[in-house]
């Protein structure tokens, strides 16, 4: 049996693919290539041996779509990471992230429902929670108003996915909601490789401390936290992959809509990160603090005490592996995958 990886290209689909392939698991990728590139597949098949079969497919092509799974009857999960992701990007360009995140999902779910894969895990995030009511955030912490269009598509799919296992109770469905991933692979072969600008704190971090850009720019030192700056629970990536893992063999055994925070339980402000990514690699990052950003949230970190009791997941690396694998990937690929 297979597993679909929608957007396993990306930075986190491509850590996920790695994963599942050292557990033995078959996927299929399908991605647009809109923020990642085609040669992850060697870096992948360079860590694993195996180059899992790919499709370059857009999820708002119906009928592309549709020819995946006609191709691969096989196919009997999927893991959903597909989608536009950028904060600050949404806020300038919601059309743009209303059409591409709801419509590939529904194209999915129409999919899924034709040819009977009834196992979904969902990629989803913690600006669900808007301005989180409470601190550390629980599953059952109200969702408040979100704060950007890429948390409030979150927020709209996860209600769509809720509303599809009414009518289908052999489903089973996880929401996973991401905190902050960061790091990199441990080879140094993979990591996060934005288009342009990054829009994520790390790999800015990094591209400074490399020489690529000039400074960071800090959104705010005026939040009410113990620095002024922005407090995030940031999660290694491979850490957030094996997450995935458990959330899958969960799925195969019980139907119905699951929430799980997947996060470290720790916030680090914008400044601490800056220090321990200095401290972790001896390397100095220039900075300069600038105004907020629009749809930025002062304070934002996990309770994931559900998904240690329920999936038996449990982040194992901290802030200072994080950034010795992000600088690792840096060094090693400077100019990305195109290095």
């Amino acid at each position: 049996m297979s597993i679909l990886i929608t957007g396993g290209t990306g930075f986190i689909g491509s850590h996920t693919v790695v994963e599942l392939i050292e557990a033995g698991e078959t996927p299929i990728i399908v991605d647009n290539l809109s923020n990642s590139k085609e040669i992850v597949l060697d870096r992948i098949k360079t860590i694993t041996g195996i180059c899992p079969k790919f499709y370059k497919v857009d999820l708002c092509d119906m009928t592309a779509l549709d020819a995946v799974f006609a191709e691969n009857p096989e196919i009997e999960s999927v893991i959903h990471f597909a989608g536009l992701k950028a904060v600050g990007e949404s806020v300038s360009l919601p059309l743009q992230y209303y059409y591409n995140n709801i419509v590939s999902t529904l194209n999915l779910c129409e999919c899924m429902k034709k040819y009977g894969v009834k196992n979904l895990v969902f990629s989803s995030s913690a600006t669900v929670y808007g301005t989180p009511a409470e601190i550390p955030i629980k599953e059952t912490t109200l969702l408040g108003q979100t704060t950007n269009p890429y948390g409030e598509t979150k927020k709209m799919i996860e209600r769509i996915l809720t509303d599809v296992y009414k009518p289908n109770p052999d489903w089973s469905i996880s929401l996973l909601r991401y905190f902050n991933p960061i790091g990199a692979h441990k080879s140094g072969l993979m990591g996060e490789d934005p288009c342009g600008i990054p829009n994520n704190l790390l790999p800015y971090v990094s591209k400074v401390a490399e020489g690529q850009l000039p400074i960071l720019h800090v959104h705010g030192n005026d939040y009410p936290t113990p620095d002024g700056t922005g407090v995030r629970d940031y999660i290694h990536v491979v850490d957030l992959a094996q997450a995935h893992l458990k959330a899958l063999t969960r799925a195969r055994k019980v139907t119905g809509v699951e929430i799980y925070n997947i996060g470290t339980g720790r916030g680090y402000s914008v400044l601490e990160v800056v220090k321990a990514y200095e401290s972790a690699t001896g390397r100095k990052v220039k900075y300069e603090i600038g105004p907020r950003r629009p749809g930025d949230v002062a304070e934002c970190y996990a309770d994931a005490t559900k998904a240690y009791e329920v999936l038996g997941w449990k982040a194992q690396y901290d802030i200072a592996d994080m950034c010795r694998d992000a600088d690792r990937w840096q060094r090693q690929n400077p100019r990305g995958y195109e290095s």
